[in-house]
């Protein structure tokens, strides 16, 4: 592949020997972005099925189809829907599945797409680029919707007062905007470490895209794709996430055991079907040192047994 990639992928080594690819398997990129894992698969000798729901990326990447001689099929849908993708396509089973989580570089360094409050643009944050966007969100929910968003998927324990911040000041349409109102109503200032805005801008972000919806029917449908022996190598950027992919894997390589004051369930729970492959992976100092977008990144790597996919489990959180 002649030309480089944009972004560099965050523990983009360490998932390509998570995923250890072969020539001639077929690995799938549940979340293509600038394409870095994509072609780190195929200098690997491996052709693979590149999923991305924002339509920049899939346009973006038509010249990486270009240069694949047949290699790379880029395909314009959520990372959830990739078993069923490959099923209408007459593909039974891949050898790898990745999955990187939430945000792309992309995104956030594109002012026009509102993911970001490092530069003024329009509040939007829809990877999709269709349906409600953020402005929608904070300008037509009530106040009890907004703070149970931030309080649960932006982790702000000063939701209510948020909340009542942007209820106040609506209409709101820019991220400059937002961001002011947010750091007016918990008193940020400037030498702060963090940015108090950066939680209320993840928990919209997340509500916009129900990225972990979309995060917890992604690993199922990568437990349907996966042929026994493939692999799964998923990078997280927060604990809701990391939380999620981490009960997910324990939950579906633990063999049920009974004890003498339970009953045995080892006749009708499900077989493991997943395996650990190693510990959870964190960013090197060096890598953090190039790239500190990595610094929250966990990357979890699991092998498919041969044991069926489980049932699906109903989701109960605010998405």
């Amino acid at each position: 592949m002649s030309a480089p990639a944009p972004h560099i992928p965050v523990l983009l080594d360490e998932v390509i020997a998570g995923l250890a690819p072969q020539p001639g398997e077929t690995h799938v990129d549940g979340t293509f972005g600038a394409g870095g894992y994509t072609r780190a698969l195929l200098a690997a000798g491996a052709d693979v099925i590149a999923f991305d729901r924002d339509p920049d990326a899939i346009a973006e990447g038509q010249a990486l189809v270009g240069e694949s001689d047949g290699h790379l099929q880029l395909v314009p849908e959520t990372f959830s829907r990739l078993a069923d993708v490959l099923e209408d396509r007459g593909i039974e089973g891949v050898d790898g599945v990745t999955l990187d989580i939430g945000v792309s570089s992309m995104q956030l360094d594109r002012a026009e797409r509102g993911f970001s409050f490092q530069s003024d643009g329009p509040l939007d944050m829809r990877m999709e680029q269709v349906g409600p966007s953020a402005a929608d969100f904070v300008n037509e929910a009530d106040e009890a919707e907004i703070a149970d968003v931030l309080f649960h998927l932006g982790e702000e324990r000063q939701s209510r007062r948020v909340a009542r911040a942007i209820v106040a000041a609506r209409p709101i349409t820019r991220t400059a905007e937002l961001a002011s109102i947010v750091r007016r109503a918990l008193g940020y200032r400037e030498h702060d470490k963090k940015d108090p805005a950066t939680r209320t801008f993840q928990a919209i972000r997340i509500h916009v895209n129900r990225e972990l919806d979309e995060l917890e029917d992604g690993l199922a449908a990568a437990e349907r794709a996966l042929k026994p022996g493939g692999r799964l190598a998923v990078v997280s950027f927060h604990s809701l996430e990391d939380r999620i992919v981490k009960r997910f894997l324990k939950e579906r390589s633990s063999a049920p055991s009974g004890s003498r004051h339970l009953p045995d369930l080892s006749g009708s729970a499900p077989a493991p079907s997943f395996e650990a492959v190693a510990k959870p992976v964190r960013a090197s100092e060096a890598e953090l040192a190039r790239n500190p977008r990595s610094r929250s990144a966990t990357l979890r790597v699991a092998r498919r047994t041969a044991a069926s996919a489980w049932a699906s489990q109903s989701k109960g959180r605010v998405s």
